[in-house]
């Protein structure tokens, strides 16, 4: 089992909070890493599938069957499919609390976003912790597998198949059983066929600015409802929007944020890219290298910093800002090329946002000065260590 770093959060976030969510998108672990805790956990633990028939059936009467439990760990996978349970929960902690005695413990699975799944657990405020768990990252798997990483995506089947091949098949019947089934399953009727052809749309259109009336013109729709699509897709992990840096520094900014399909694997095979000498002559490779840079950089920086994008009207721009909690601000320019150059927009963007250090990642494990103000350095290099 790979060590996943959600591991290590989930028992002190248990021993803190009486229900706590793993969030992440459907194949990234979630349920193999909810039943291994449960395995090796002290505390007797009880796994309900919200998916499957003779577990809803067991929830009829809910509480009477969650007040059974005692003081088991109940997990409950696909957590989204029955909301009417967050009040529960909330009932059944408190009324535990006021009498005294300890509380119900439960662990949440959903595939669905915070952002979404807390519209519908507002009355578990206070007493509910929240973990995300995505596709494996390079921190997980070792930086000697940055190549498949990067080819394949994080999702687990995909890259540890036995082959570029069968990886690509797993990928095809994600995309396909995503569309067709699991979508409906979460409330999203959606035509299939039309959100394939946007996805696919927005594939082409990776590490791009999103323009709302060109894929509508595109698929035949309405504005409104293309962004509807795309807020779904980045609801369910699918897309990034990364957003704008916005400053009342006096210069025009771009507006609109950039788009990225968040999984690599994903993004090649939407974009019929089979392996790795493939991408390597698609003119993706640039934007992909680009996205799989901002998604490994995100996820290893945590909750704690928010990323942005630069671009100003007369040129200047930085692929990635991160903004810390001590209001670091690290600008990040990312290329696919061992011999990056000087850029006078990077500069100027650097400037206009009082960076407190400047990077460009690229391709190799070395380390090095591009200038006085900036380093050239790999997937390795501990930036965010180094901005404390």
């Amino acid at each position: 089992m790979i060590d996943r770093s959600s591991a290590h959060h989930l028992l002190e976030y248990l021993s803190i909070f009486p229900v706590v969510g793993l969030l992440g998108p459907r194949q990234s672990g979630k349920t193999t890493l909810a039943l291994h805790f449960a395995a090796i956990s002290e505390k007797p633990a009880i796994y309900l599938d919200l998916e499957r028939t003779s577990d809803l059936e067991k929830l009829q009467e809910a509480e009477l069957y969650l007040e059974s439990q005692g003081e088991k760990l109940v997990i409950m996978d696909e957590i989204q499919r029955k909301p009417e349970l967050f009040p529960l929960l909330r009932s059944l902690v408190d009324a535990r609390r006021r009498a005294g005695e300890p509380p119900p413990y439960f662990l949440i699975l959903g595939s669905a976003s915070r952002t979404l799944l807390q519209q519908t657990s507002e009355s578990l405020a206070g007493r509910i912790g929240y973990l995300e768990m995505l596709p494996l990252s390079l921190d997980e798997v070792g930086l000697q597998h940055q190549s498949v990483l990067w080819q394949r995506g994080g999702y687990p089947d995909s890259f540890l198949a036995d082959s570029d091949r069968e990886s690509t098949i797993w990928r095809e019947e994600f995309i396909a059983t995503f569309l067709e089934r699991d979508l409906g399953q979460l409330g999203f009727n959606y035509p299939a066929v039309q959100l394939r052809r946007l996805w696919s749309m927005l594939a082409h259109n990776h590490s791009q600015l999103l323009n709302f009336s060109r894929l509508a013109s595109g698929l035949g729709l309405r504005d409104k409802q293309v962004r509807t699509y795309i807020d779904t897709l980045t609801d369910l992990y699918m897309l990034r929007q990364l957003q704008p840096w916005s400053a009342n520094n006096g210069k025009r900014l771009s507006k609109r944020p950039k788009v990225y399909i968040r999984d690599t694997g994903l993004l090649h095979t939407l974009a019929n890219i089979p392996n790795m000498e493939a991408l390597f002559g698609h003119p993706l490779v640039g934007p992909s290298w680009e996205g799989f840079v901002i998604e490994t950089l995100i996820q290893r920086a945590g909750p704690k910093w928010e990323a942005f994008y630069y671009r100003a009207s007369g040129g200047a721009e930085i692929d990635l800002v991160m903004v810390g909690p001590q209001g670091e601000r690290i600008a990040i320019e990312i290329k696919r090329t061992l011999s990056p150059q000087k850029s006078r927009g990077f500069r100027s963007a650097s400037e206009d946002i009082q960076a407190t250090a400047r990077y460009f990642i690229i391709p190799t494990q070395d380390a090095y000065p591009l200038d006085p103000h900036t380093q050239v350095v790999g997937l390795n290099y501990p930036i965010f260590e180094k901005a404390i």
